[in-house]
């Protein structure tokens, strides 16, 4: 058996699962946009700031694992753009439209946006309940909360998976979407969402399943897949997506 590496034209990984007869599955790819290292230890939210893409063999490892023939959504910000882009240049097949669609946008964080991180969450009582910026209902000065964003989320979710039943779709989104989308897949459970870690460049694929009798329901493939991840020179690409704070110069606030 031979012990090199698959070459680009192998045919990429993509996980299967069973459908039941008479049941469409729609299955959404999310991946978390790339590490931002310009922010100077600050909250970001939708401050529209660049990543870093430089990585190729990670955005090569994503491309792997991502199926060919989706249609592709990203938020309107261009840290989703930048990641992209970089797993196309990477070698996969670029789309013929990608929308960019403002209701996978980061949560809008305020006043809170531009703060140093480590300091406001200083600052904040221990809350494990939420593993966020604030509970999930209190909205940022001039912001909103996570109720609001999860709220826009579960709606794009609804309106793109009525468009492509039965199809994939890859959406290059943010920590605060993905985990707000995880809400959605739990069954209208926001605050469980917040629970999971989702780090830059990760995929979580979540599969909406409808009957022909009219049942709803997800299924969760896998959260926080990173399949470059048997390799520790690429550790780098975790990013904080909540209060967890940098404490070293590899994980970056």
């Amino acid at each position: 058996m031979s012990n090199a590496p698959p070459s680009k034209d192998d045919k990429p990984f993509v996980a299967q699962h069973s459908v039941p007869t008479g049941v469409t599955a729609t299955r959404w790819w999310w991946v978390r946009h790339a590490p931002v290292r310009s922010d100077g230890g600050n909250i970001y939210g939708q401050i529209d700031i660049d990543c870093d893409c430089s990585d190729k063999v990670v955005f090569d490892a994503v491309g792997r694992v991502l199926p060919r023939h989706a249609v592709w959504y990203a938020s309107q910000l261009k840290r989703t753009h930048m990641t992209a882009d970089a797993i196309f240049a990477a070698g996969f097949p670029r789309p013929p439209l990608i929308t960019h669609d403002a209701d996978l946008n980061e949560q809008h964080l305020g006043d809170w946006q531009g703060t140093n991180r480590a300091a406001f969450f200083a600052n904040l009582p221990i809350n494990l309940d939420t593993f966020w910026f604030a509970p999930i209902d209190q909205r940022a000065p001039n912001g909103e909360s996570f109720i609001d964003l999860y709220e826009r989320t579960k709606r794009a979710i609804a309106r793109i998976t009525a468009a492509h039943p039965g199809g994939d779709i890859v959406a290059v989104a943010h920590g605060g979407t993905i985990k707000a989308a995880i809400g959605v897949a739990l069954r209208d459970q926001p605050e469980r969402g917040l629970a999971f870690t989702i780090d830059n460049c990760s995929i979580t694929r979540l599969d909406h399943m409808v009957s022909s009798d009219g049942q709803e329901g997800w299924r969760i493939p896998m959260i926080n897949q990173q399949p470059w991840i048997a390799d520790p020179s690429h550790a780098a690409m975790h990013q904080p997506a909540g209060p967890e704070v940098a404490t070293s110069t590899t994980k970056l606030a």
